[in-house]
């Protein structure tokens, strides 16, 4: 039985009034969810959360596709039962794209949204602290108002220089290592960079006995004057390094001037328009590539002898020219005496017919990281053809030194290739370039026999190396930059750097290569000991030495300030004796009284003259005597150091 219609209005339930939307507010996001969470409360009404837009960072493509997202709250079983098929109907991919993009929104909203209340905190908190300092301060002459708006002008005026000088901070100095440094400097004080170079112990002992003159080396390099630096450049052994460091790097009263896109620089003496370097920085191989211990004793006389310092560049034939005119003199049967290098001869080379005088230096390096460091550079193409390798006026012929490669060069070729060439002079290239070949019939290995050679070249090289006036090693580049300074007494303007990872320190070798490397290298291996031993006894001798003057001049201050304490002690004391007599004089009239204080005057005014004398004679005494008790102290200072050598041994 059907029910009237009345009667089915009175059994519906009261409509109910419809959700108004609130006011929209300021956040765009938030007024988007209100609207999708009305729409998706509604019943039917499931495409008006879709068409809320999607959020703040998400392209227009990804709303324009029919993709449907699970409302966060339901308000209603059928607007779920609605979204649920339309929400299945996308890929897993999808869906987990729709869920990484909401969480990644929504992060970085709260971000956001934190740093700018953080900010604006940190602003009020800033311009409250500056109000109340500016009204203790300048209260009384300006209102709260106006206050108000200076605080914030000053407010703005110090983050805009805060801001300025972070820029400026970055820009020249950027990272952190401008405050490490500046906390490392303010924190401990300054290590000793010499003892902290290498990994090797502190305490070094000598394996071999050298005397004072062979340990002290003090050049009087007059700059101004005839002194010439001969720098014998040895492939591979950080001479580059150590060449420019000489042209760019020492401070002089006329520096080097170098110019940008030119390796050569000019270093001439102060007031002439002469150099006082020859090495490949200042004047070019003007005696040849990479020129050795033989050709620079002949050529560089020659040259300088010849042709004006300032143009020391000769054409090939030119030098060609100056050796066969060097060796005329001693021209005749090869001399394989091995007193033709003493001492007499090395100096006679040392010296030109215009009286300059040759200073000799050189790098030496360990022998196996030096031959895997050429390995890798003949591997990249370097061949060093325009080494001329003259001795005793000519060069080598094809039979005496030939080749070890039949193309243009010998890039990419294996270390065991390397090491299997007979010819290669890469073996015992230290040893070679500093000896004199003219002992040994130069490169003719007919002259005699291998073994009494390679005792010839390594004495030779030993001797040549010993009366050098500096070398120094590539493992100790500070020590290399005392000892030189030491030498010359020039001083570098920035300290040398350590490098210890090269080029073939990368080149990872068995034992058995290292031992192959070292036994084709062995009389390299000999000098290098030879030189380390020395290279370092010099150090420590020259470390003692300058400790020893200036324990000397810390005892001359001590003895002139106890001088000046007991002169000035003296003065006072005389003068209130002087005072005391008068006194005395003014109160008694008794002669006998009056002859006493006159005799104590007198006896007074005579100490002190005789103090005063004696004083001036210890002075003129101290004065003559410097240079004899500065040559006692040396000396002595060295019978020390030979006799804790003795004990070491």
């Amino acid at each position: 039985m059907a029910l009237p219609a009345s009667a089915v209005r009175a059994f519906e339930p009261p409509p109910q009034p419809e959700r108004e939307a609130p006011a929209r507010t300021t956040c765009p996001r938030r007024h988007s969810r209100v609207e999708a969470e009305l729409a998706a409360s509604r019943p039917g009404s499931v495409a008006a959360s879709v068409g809320a837009g999607p959020p703040r960072g998400v392209s227009d493509e990804f709303n324009s596709r029919p993709l449907l997202e699970k409302p966060r709250k339901a308000s209603s079983s059928l607007a779920g039962a609605a979204c649920a098929p339309l929400f299945a109907l996308l890929s897993r991919r999808r869906r987990r794209r729709m869920h990484v993009l909401r969480r990644r929104w929504d992060l970085g909203s709260l971000c956001r949204a934190l740093l700018t209340r953080g900010l604006a905190a940190l602003g009020h908190s800033l311009k409250h602290v500056l109000c109340s300092i500016f009204s203790k301060i300048f209260g009384p002459l300006a209102s709260v108002g106006n206050m108000d708006e200076k605080s914030n002008k000053l407010l703005l005026a110090l983050v805009m220089l805060f801001l300025f000088a972070v820029i400026v901070l970055q820009y020249v100095c950027p990272g952190t290592e401008c405050q490490l440094l500046r906390l490392q400097a303010f924190s401990s004080p300054v290590p000793d960079p010499y003892r902290s170079e290498d990994e090797s112990s502190a305490r070094f002992v000598p394996r071999y006995n050298f005397t004072r003159s062979d340990l002290l080396r003090k050049v009087d390099f007059d700059i101004k004057g005839d002194d010439l630096i001969v720098f014998l450049h040895i492939q591979k052994t950080g001479g580059t390094t150590f060449g420019r460091h000489l042209v760019r790097n020492i401070q002089l009263e006329q520096p080097c001037e170098c110019r940008v896109g030119q390796k050569k620089c000019t270093c001439h003496r102060p007031g002439k328009r002469e150099t006082w370097l020859f090495s490949r920085f200042s004047t070019g191989w003007s005696c040849g590539l990479h020129a050795d211990w033989t050709e620079l004793t002949s050529c560089v006389p020659s040259v300088v002898d010849g042709k004006r310092d300032s143009r020391l560049r000769p054409s090939r034939w030119r030098i060609f020219q100056n050796l066969d005119a060097a060796s005329k003199d001693k021209r005749g049967s090869p001399n394989t005496n091995a007193g033709a290098n003493s001492p007499s001869s090395t100096k006679a080379r040392n010296t030109s017919k215009s009286g300059k005088n040759f200073h000799y230096i050189t790098i030496l390096r360990d022998p196996v990281s030096r031959y895997l460091s050429e390995w890798r550079h003949v591997q990249r193409g370097a061949t060093w053809k325009a080494s001329l390798h003259v001795c005793d006026g000519r060069p080598p012929t094809s039979e005496e030194l030939p080749s070890c490669y039949t193309g243009d060069d010998w890039s990419g070729c294996p270390l065991k290739e390397f090491m299997d060439c007979p010819y290669n002079l890469a073996n015992n290239r230290q040893v070679r370039m500093l000896s004199d070949l003219t002992l040994v019939g130069c490169y003719n290995l007919s002259v005699m026999p291998e073994k009494q050679r390679n005792k010839v070249l390594l004495e030779s090289a030993k001797s040549n190396l010993k009366r050098m006036a500096f070398f120094g090693l590539t493992e100790f580049q500070r020590k290399t930059q005392y000892l030189f300074e030491k030498t010359f007494n020039m001083n570098f303007i920035s300290p040398f750097t350590q490098y210890n990872t090269t080029r073939a320190s990368s080149v990872e070798i068995n034992e058995e290569i290292q031992k192959r490397i070292e036994g084709l290298n062995f009389l390299d291996m000999e000098l290098y000991s030879y030189a380390k031993d020395l290279f370092l006894q010099r150090y420590q001798f020259m470390r003692q030495k300058d400790h020893q003057e200036a324990r000397r001049k810390r005892q001359e201050q001590r003895r002139f300030l106890k001088g000046r304490l007991l002169q000035t002690h003296f003065l006072s004391q005389g003068q209130g004796q002087s005072q005391n007599q008068n006194q005395n004089q003014s109160q008694n009239a008794n002669p006998n009284a009056n002859q006493n204080l006159t005799q104590n005057l007198t006896q007074n005014l005579v100490q002190n003259l005789t103090q005063s004398s004696s004083q001036k004679e210890n002075r003129k005494s101290a004065k003559q005597n410097a240079g004899k008790e500065q040559n006692d102290s040396t000396s002595s200072g060295t019978n020390d150091y030979i006799g804790s050598v003795e004990k070491w041994r």
